[in-house]
């Protein structure tokens, strides 16, 4: 059963990155219909939304250890799955960035130094945004996106809909800081593309590990201490 929960979380994050990253690599400029920050924003949220739907039931879907490592502070999931669900995670995320490498390659002008929807800070943020500016985003903005979860999936949230509500809180996310770091909130997705790009991209990709992290963790303890019982659920699946 473990098996099918690893493989699970590599799938769901797979379309996660796959379609989030693709979104932005091969739809958001493409002259005179692109979809923008706004179309980037919908696809990474819309990716979570429907594979919440598709495997909550079988992993929790978490697709970002970032979540993972939430839920276990929050006290919804256990620690001794967290290095798995990472492993199953970054795999998936990997896999996604060489398939989508291998499509956008072939349109003529594809150019990996346009950052393949990298995350970064200083010279590589959208916006030119410092390191500490990134840093307190990411923190930020996982934290709340933590504490949407653990609230949308808790015992006495409206049943069926936590999805629909994680879903919109990483559009949400997205829509606001885009400019600021190209938004990663979860260091798969950005482990993925960096590995592709090389150099700057890989140089830069402790802060998409170390700030996520620590804002997921910090948004589990907060809502298990502002909310402790029941426990609930993920996304479907019980885990405490």
């Amino acid at each position: 059963m473990d098996m099918k929960k690893y493989a699970a979380e590599a799938i769901g994050t797979f379309w996660l990155t796959f379609a989030g990253c693709g979104s932005a690599v091969i739809a958001a400029g493409f002259p005179q219909v692109g979809i923008g920050l706004v179309g980037v924003s919908l696809a990474f949220g819309l990716s979570v939304v429907t594979m919440a739907y598709a495997i909550g039931h079988i992993s929790g879907c978490h697709l970002n250890p970032a979540v993972t490592v939430g839920l276990a502070a929050g006290g919804r999931f256990p620690a001794g799955q967290i290095l798995p669900y990472v492993i199953a995670q970054v795999c998936g995320a990997i896999v996604a960035a060489e398939l989508l490498y291998v499509i956008a390659s072939g349109a003529p002008g594809f150019d990996l130094a346009k950052g393949f929807a990298s995350n970064g800070y200083n010279a590589h943020s959208p916006g030119q945004y410092g390191l500490m500016a990134c840093f307190v985003t990411e923190v930020v903005m996982t934290m709340m996106f933590l504490f949407v979860i653990m609230g949308a999936t808790h015992g006495r949230a409206p049943a069926g809909f936590a999805p629909l509500a994680i879903g919109l809180a990483l559009v949400m996310i997205h829509l606001v800081s885009i400019p600021v770091t190209n938004t990663s909130v979860n260091p798969a997705r950005s482990t993925g593309p960096a590995l592709f790009v090389g150099g700057w991209a890989l140089t830069q990709l402790w802060l998409f590990w170390v700030a996520p992290l620590i804002g997921g963790a910090l948004g589990g303890v907060i809502y298990r201490w502002l909310s402790e019982e029941p426990a609930g659920v993920v996304v479907g699946v019980k885990t405490a």
